[in-house]
């Protein structure tokens, strides 16, 4: 609790170390509340994304037999293991403009989906698997024997049972989009207003010098997190009533 609470401590002291009013322009300066609605923006959508592709690509790999499925969990994990500013290095040499796959979204807000794609899909695939795999199939056998098609047995049975392990894996996954800073750093441009995030204008206002700044909208961005964290524990304690 110690090695969380303190560290927190110093941030809020930091960000209201110039007093209130500071801390009210800098988290709601043109350019820091633009940042914030894109940083938010673009973790929703890839949260929604997650949430339907991490799903599917669990579903594969536990219900499936392919030939290097190995390696395909291996890579998997990847984004775990890799750092965050070679990611963006990797996703520049893919989707840049040197592409050889002749996909250029350098410089765009899709190149901010991309990346944030590619860091936090594993939360959501890591947390569904384990959940399919202990699924037992015979409920979804004497579904399918009293008449039951595939979309009612996954909506009735599959999915109530899933949802949990979902629901976590978005909740990671969004706070993790939300501070995302080093596989974006590059490929994004960092152009205020355009491609700019809240982690690289949190970086700008502390190479300017404002560090009072730069944890007035960290403190924004933890209390977001914080927050998504809560409320999708609410959700699935409510979502999980029925197994009680």
């Amino acid at each position: 609790m110690v090695m969380v609470g303190l560290p927190l401590a110093a941030l809020m002291w930091e960000a209201t170390s110039e007093g209130t009013q500071s801390f009210r322009d800098a988290v709601s300066s043109p350019e820091a509340v633009a940042a914030l609605k894109l940083t938010l923006g673009a973790s929703l959508a890839v949260a929604v994304l997650n949430a339907v592709l991490g799903t599917i690509t669990a579903w594969v790999l536990v219900r499936d037999d392919f030939r290097g499925k190995t390696v395909v969990n291996a890579i998997i994990d990847l984004p775990f293991a890799l750092p965050t500013i070679v990611a963006g290095l990797t996703l520049l040499a893919l989707y840049g403009p040197t592409s050889p796959v002749g996909i250029d979204v350098a410089f765009s807000r899709t190149s901010i989906v991309l990346a944030l794609m590619f860091v936090t899909l594993p939360f959501v695939v890591r947390t569904v698997q384990p959940v399919l795999q202990e699924l037992d199939p015979e409920l979804e056998e004497a579904a399918h024997s009293l008449g039951a098609s595939t979309w009612t047995t996954f909506r009735r049975i599959v999915l109530p049972n899933i949802l949990p392990g979902i629901l976590s894996g978005v909740a990671l996954a969004f706070a993790k989009a939300v501070g995302e800073f080093g596989s974006l750093v590059i490929i994004t441009g960092n152009i205020p207003f355009e491609t700019e995030v809240s982690s690289v204008h949190i970086y700008g206002r502390i190479e300017s010098g404002d560090s009072a700044g730069a944890a007035a909208v960290a403190v924004v961005l933890l209390a977001i997190s914080f927050a998504t964290l809560v409320s999708i524990g609410v959700i699935r304690h409510f979502a999980t009533r029925h197994d009680r």
